[in-house]
């Protein structure tokens, strides 16, 4: 188990952190911390992959675990988020959906003992994700606030249609093979 997998395994125990303090706080302050566990769990994503490449760490265990923590933690506050009526279901049916497909390609790929790499488009799209999470768990009140938060939301479930295509597109012959 090395750093690497370590970090990825932390963004995993946060989730549950993540959403009790969530649920449990309802009010201002709880959403900033909610904010903060959010960020430092994206932070780890970013942290774990450095260090698996720059320091040759990477495994089997690191390759299925942390896009499986990504998706965890996305779709946590996701689905919160459809709850507590700050974003439409359609638009996290969308996000998961893209998850799954793409998901579904590295597995069919992985099969063929090759390895679907991630594109701009998918970095994109994580980071206009992570992004648009964090404005909305912040909540502000305000017209300027709510035009960036619809800016934030379109813009992520633009990068999302966009990079699922792309990887399709891209890969597609993994079914032809």
């Amino acid at each position: 188990m090395n750093l690497a997998n370590k970090l990825t395994l932390l963004r995993v125990v946060m989730i549950p952190f993540f959403l009790l303090v969530l649920y449990l706080g309802q009010s201002v302050t709880a959403n900033y911390l909610a904010a903060g566990i959010f960020i430092i769990a994206s932070l780890t994503d970013f942290l774990d992959g450095y260090i698996a490449r720059s320091q040759n760490l990477v495994t089997n265990f690191g390759k299925f675990m942390d896009p499986l923590a990504d998706k965890l933690l996305v779709t946590a506050a996701l689905i919160y988020f459809v709850e507590v009526g700050q974003l439409s279901a359609i638009i996290v049916i969308i996000i998961v959906s893209r998850e799954f497909i793409i998901s579904g390609f590295r597995l069919v790929a992985a099969m063929d003992n090759k390895v679907i790499a991630a594109s701009i488009w998918g970095k994109i799209k994580t980071f206009t994700t992570m992004i648009m999470i964090i404005v909305l768990l912040f909540n502000f009140e305000g017209k300027v606030i709510n035009i960036v938060e619809i800016g934030l939301v379109f813009f992520a479930t633009l990068f999302t249609i966009l990079s699922a295509f792309d990887y399709i597109v891209k890969n597609i012959s993994i079914f032809h093979e």
